[in-house]
């Protein structure tokens, strides 16, 4: 089985980068995933709950990173048993290409899967990596946008006005001797 697809994300890639290597995002995103745990740097045990058609099973498996390009983009490679069900292996390229609009997220799924879900039939098993990959990206894409929610109107105007430039040795307003001078009248008045 091949996938191949990307998305628009509205983030930097820096901000992708980091949360598709953290486990927690990891865990929140990927469909029927219980479990995503660190065994060491670049490895993870992960646990997916999968249904395709009328064969459900619980997943246990490994991913493992390599060819790291930080923050452009790594080779993902899993391998994982769901008992009778079968077994799901393979390798993910996964690249981010920065654009104005935020990143690029694009990737190529080379798969192949054994047992009672190949038995399924190609369409099928192509047709529910497709709704599980679509389903990861949108929860990916909420999670970033939860994360690093656009300018509203407000702070962006204020984010581009110019700040105020003190020049040394330049004239103090004249407001702001009278308002020194009102603050000092006041706390002589209140310590009498």
């Amino acid at each position: 089985m091949d996938l191949q697809a990307s998305r628009q994300l509205a983030v930097t890639r820096q901000q992708a980068w980091d949360a598709l290597n953290d486990p927690e995002v990891l865990k929140l995103c990927i469909p029927g995933c219980d479990k995503v745990q660190a065994t060491e740097p670049g490895r993870y045990v992960v646990g997916v709950a999968v249904k395709v058609g009328p064969v459900s099973a619980r997943f246990n498996g490994k991913i493992t990173l390599g060819d790291m390009d930080p923050p452009s983009g790594y080779t993902l490679t899993f391998d994982g048993q769901g008992g009778a069900a079968g077994f799901g292996k393979g390798t993910a390229k996964v690249t981010l290409a920065p654009n104005d609009a935020g990143c690029e997220l694009s990737y190529t799924v080379h798969a192949q899967v054994g047992g009672k879900i190949a038995q399924l039939g190609q369409r099928l098993v192509d047709g529910a990596a497709r709704s599980m990959a679509e389903d990861f990206f949108k929860r990916f894409d909420n999670e970033m946008q939860r994360r690093f929610p656009p300018p509203t109107a407000a702070t962006a105007a204020a984010a581009a006005a110019p700040l105020p430039v003190t020049v040394p040795g330049a004239r103090v307003p004249q407001w702001v001797w009278v308002a020194g001078a009102a603050v000092l009248l006041l706390v002589w008045w209140l310590s009498r």
